[in-house]
């Protein structure tokens, strides 16, 4: 069984392949009576569209969705939202002489192994075009937030660029959307900039990236103490997106490093508020949110299309050497930004709607 659909109120479907006619989203569980329009998701997945400059693929495709059901007069009715983003610049021919060639770090062998069959063009389902979808969704997550927790903010940035990390003694939320690489640091931003330059044009070589995506105001309470925990379906939504190879929640694998004493996070109640010394706990503990600030990282593998030749088989099994043309990300990691925002928008209001459902809103009181 191939699983296309993720959520438990907010529940999205994907479909489509990057060199089909079109790709989208099912949206099902949003309440009736929130504003939506196709402007309003738009402006997300123009934050992930590719073409927009020299440091991601030069595939032009507009990426604009079209409402086809579930929205009447500019508002959801309550019922299944249909999702559609045309494909207009695909170039299967690009593929035509890998259709018997497995490409090394892709998913090609591994889609051969289990169905039997595949697209090569582009690797269709395995290809990193699917997450417009998820863009789309999250568009629609955010209007829903706006109206069920208007305080919420999302927002994504890159931290890393293979060995290059930002200083965060220099981190400034107004750099964020100044730069191509979503960073928030602009001295890094300028040498990521001459540093991708260098590995697209004359190394021939591609990047991997670390992604920290932020959610403020995040109400105390979400989340469900055993399976349904709040930190597990956000770090299997990141996980879930193409290319992704590890996600940490807050503090993350650097908690190993820590004594007990370092990584608690001191509690207080001051002036009638809840106040903690510090978030290694990423804003979740046992898996429900504590109204500090909610932190996932995710890590983007290198774009496995590249120009330097690898070493691989063909479908009778003899060997051959891949060097992989065509359109492509140097860094994968800088259009994923927009696709982890999303992600987080669809998990986190899909947790708001299931504690509306179970508590009703009811909190314990302190104090």
């Amino acid at each position: 069984m191939s699983y296309n659909t993720f959520g438990h109120i907010f529940r999205t479907t994907t479909w489509g392949e990057s060199h089909g006619p079109a790709l989208g989203a099912t949206v099902d569980g949003v309440p009736p009576g929130v504003p939506l329009t196709p402007e309003m998701i738009q402006v997300w997945l123009d934050k992930r569209k590719p073409g927009q400059n020299k440091n991601t693929t030069q595939r032009n495709e507009p990426d604009a969705v079209k409402i086809l059901s579930g929205v009447f007069e500019d508002t959801t009715t309550g019922t299944s939202i249909q999702l559609m983003i045309e494909n207009t610049d695909q170039r299967s021919k690009d593929y035509g002489n890998i259709a018997q060639t497995f490409r090394p770090g892709h998913a090609d062998l591994a889609y051969h192994q289990k169905y039997g069959l595949r697209d090569y063009r582009g690797g269709g389902r395995s290809s990193a075009r699917e997450t417009a979808a998820r863009v789309a969704s999250g568009g629609v997550a955010r209007e829903v937030l706006k109206q069920v927790a208007p305080g919420i903010e999302i927002k994504g940035y890159m931290v890393q660029m293979g060995e290059k990390t930002i200083d965060r003694d220099r981190f400034d939320w107004a750099t964020i959307d100044q730069n191509d690489f979503w960073c928030p640091d602009a001295a890094a931003a300028q040498e990521w900039e001459d540093y991708l330059g260098w590995l697209r044009k004359d190394d021939h070589n591609s990047v991997g990236a670390i992604i920290e995506v932020v959610a403020r105001n995040v109400p105390a309470g979400i989340g469900a103490p055993v399976y349904a925990k709040l930190d597990t379906d956000l770090a299997a939504a990141m996980m879930s997106i193409n290319a992704v190879k590890g996600v940490e929640i807050g503090e993350g694998m650097n908690a190993a490093a820590l004594t007990g004493r370092d990584n608690a996070d001191e509690i207080f109640y001051e002036n009638g508020e809840i106040c903690y010394g510090s978030n290694h706990a990423g804003g979740i503990l046992g898996g429900i949110s504590t109204g500090q600030d909610v932190v996932v990282r995710f890590a983007v593998k290198p774009t496995s299309s590249i120009l330097s030749p690898r070493r691989s088989i063909l479908m009778d099994g003899s060997p051959t050497e891949v060097v992989t043309k065509g359109r492509h990300d140097p860094c994968v990691g800088i259009r994923a930004v927009p696709v982890g925002e999303a992600m987080a928008a669809c998990v986190i209001l899909d947790h708001i709607l299931l504690d509306r459902a179970q508590t009703g809103g009811v909190r314990g009181q302190i104090g």
